[in-house]
């Protein structure tokens, strides 16, 4: 039997083929897809993921997901030449952990890889299709295991930790992702799946279910996001953290000064508190795990 996805793809694929959907034409939202077929959510997003992969769709922006030029739906790589494709999207990521994704352009691609610019094209669709390509490379990097360990504490910690190495080896990635428009990543979804499966024998609900997987992202999220944003201040203001705390001591004391409670916490402190984000996440990993242990585990009615 046809998976639903799978039965969406082809039917986009007919209309592309047979002249419904053009070049430029929008294509159906995920929304609109999920309430057509009939299916979740995440499997009509799978659908318009695989689409793009396979260069049907593009996301244009402010526009949404259309249907490509035809050099882009002709892409070598559909019939076999990923490696070059591997290349772009590797070199890619060398840029955005260099520099950072504001930074990353087609054409700073092109030059790192001595290739022309719209050659590239013909490998990815554009730097929309590129970004997701990046996100689904560095995601497996850090495999989830194919043995998940026991228990839902467990599973739910295995997921924070391998994204926050993630986020660690590539900060960019904090940037990419919203939680009110997720990418349609192949690779994060592994990961949405990893603590569905985690939670499928609790007593919580589907909307709560939900909200747990969202909150553990975002904690971690949430937390990376400012390694980058120190990267590019210290790139903008040629400041170390350490150094721009510095400059800052003397307005600082003047709030100390206007704040008690918050003075005598600068005095407890004695000028030596180092915001380490590794040690930040651990110690808030597990009072959150703590947190929503009472929330799970409370007994089934």
């Amino acid at each position: 039997m046809t998976a639903p996805y799978a039965r969406i793809v082809a039917d986009i694929k007919r209309r592309v083929a047979d002249g419904r959907l053009r070049p430029g034409d929008r294509v159906p939202s995920t929304r609109q897809l999920a309430r057509d077929w009939g299916v979740a959510l995440a499997t009509a997003a799978k659908a318009l993921t695989l689409l793009a992969q396979e260069g049907v769709v593009v996301a244009e922006p402010r526009v949404g997901t259309v249907v490509a030029p035809r050099t882009a739906m002709q892409r070598p790589d559909i019939s076999g030449n990923v490696v070059i494709r591997d290349r772009i999207v590797r070199a890619a990521i060398e840029i955005a952990d260099a520099a950072g994704l504001h930074e990353l352009t087609m054409r700073g691609v092109a030059d790192r890889l001595g290739m022309a610019t719209m050659s590239l094209y013909r490998h990815v669709a554009g730097k929309d299709d590129l970004v997701l390509l990046m996100v689904d490379a560095v995601i497996d990097d850090f495999p989830l295991p194919e043995r998940p360990p026991d228990g839902w504490r467990a599973r739910l910690e295995t997921t924070a930790r391998l994204q926050w190495a993630g986020y660690r080896a590539h900060p960019w990635m904090a940037t990419v992702t919203s939680l009110s428009r997720p990418l349609p990543s192949p690779s994060l979804l592994k990961h949405t799946e990893f603590v569905m499966a985690a939670l499928q024998d609790t007593a919580l609900d589907a909307e709560t279910k939900m909200y747990v997987h969202v909150l553990v992202y975002s904690y971690v999220q949430g937390i990376a996001a400012n390694i980058e944003l120190e990267q590019r201040a210290q790139a903008a203001t040629g400041l170390t953290a350490d150094e721009w705390l510095e400059e800052q001591e003397e307005s600082m004391g003047a709030l100390a000064a206007r704040y008690p409670a918050f003075g005598r916490l600068i005095d407890e402190l004695g000028g030596d508190f180092d915001l380490d984000l590794d040690r930040f996440f651990e110690f808030g990993l597990g009072p959150l795990l703590d947190g929503l242990a009472l929330l799970i585990d409370q007994p089934q009615t």
